[in-house]
This record gives C-alpha cells, sequence and structure tokens, in this order.
C-alpha cells in the first residue's frame, strides 16, 4: 500500500515543530510564533488534520509517578506469517492494556512490543497473558534500566 505523503510549505513545517514541542500553546500564541494570523493557521490544522499528518492531542505522563517502573522490550518470533494472523496477534495484544507499542519489524524478529509496567511480577503477569491463547514460537524481553532519550520531536525541516 502506497502512503500519500502531504504536500507541506515552511509554514506547516514551522507548525508541526512548535506544536509537536508544546501542544499545550494557544491557536494564538503559535500563530505569533510562526507568523500567521490565527485564521490562517486555523485553516492549515484542519487540512494538516485532514490529511492525517495531526492525529490527536496528547499529555505525557511520566510512567515512574504511577508506580510504572518496569519497561520491557519483548521480541517475539512466530512461524505464522499470514495476514490473518497478524491480525488476530495485533488484536490479542490490543486487550493488554500495559503494551504501550506494538512493531511488525524487519529481521530475525517478527514483532516487538513495549511493555510498561509495575516490576518484575507486573511483567510477568504481561507475560503469561501474551503467551497464553496465541502459538508463538520464541518470545524473550529486554529489560530497559534507564530512559536515555525518549518524546524527541520528529525532524520537519528535512
Amino acid at each position: 500500500m502506497i502512503e500519500k505523503v502531504a504536500k507541506m510549505d515552511s509554514f506547516d513545517r514551522k507548525i508541526l515543530d512548535v506544536l509537536q514541542r508544546d501542544a499545550s500553546l494557544s491557536q494564538r500564541e503559535v500563530a505569533e510564533r510562526v507568523g500567521l494570523s490565527q485564521n490562517a493557521l486555523w485553516r492549515r490544522l484542519k487540512r494538516l488534520e485532514e490529511d492525517g499528518v495531526l492525529r490527536g492531542t496528547h499529555m505525557r505522563i511520566d510512567p515512574t509517578a504511577l508506580g510504572l517502573d518496569l519497561t520491557v522490550f519483548v521480541m517475539v518470533r512466530t512461524r505464522n506469517h499470514s495476514v490473518e494472523w497478524a491480525e488476530s496477534f495485533r488484536k490479542h495484544v490490543s486487550r493488554i492494556p500495559q503494551v504501550a507499542e506494538l512493531h511488525r519489524i524487519g529481521g530475525d524478529w517478527d514483532y516487538m512490543l513495549k511493555i510498561v509496567t509495575s516490576g518484575m511480577s507486573g511483567y510477568d503477569a504481561v507475560y503469561r497473558r501474551l503467551t497464553t491463547g496465541l502459538e508463538l514460537d520464541t518470545v524473550t524481553g529486554y529489560f530497559s534500566m534507564e530512559t536515555m532519550l525518549e518524546g524527541r520531536p520528529l525532524d520537519v525541516f528535512s
């Protein structure tokens, strides 16, 4: 499937850069920072949403403040590579709330999950849920000891 790449000019890129650094800014503040009127900014925001470039607004939460002190990157290998199996795996994983991300990847592994949970017992419960009901060839976890860089703004100018 070929994805449509949105046409953007320097104003659009400035808007994206400002918003991904601080989405709490008012439209007036964003308009001032990028050099547009509020009405022109609003029209561009609507177009960027319609084009699928902007996908909602989210606040970032510090997981440790909620007692979620363990991040595990789980690698999964399977022998079944059908589209149907992949969709059933996605549905299975989406029912596990501790799974923050799921990626289909290339290389030695087929899938990578990012799990954020509370300690080893929390991970064990997620692991048991993940491995129940589906035939998986190999499952292994890599435990993050420290997040050194995350949530970086995308380089919208390249």
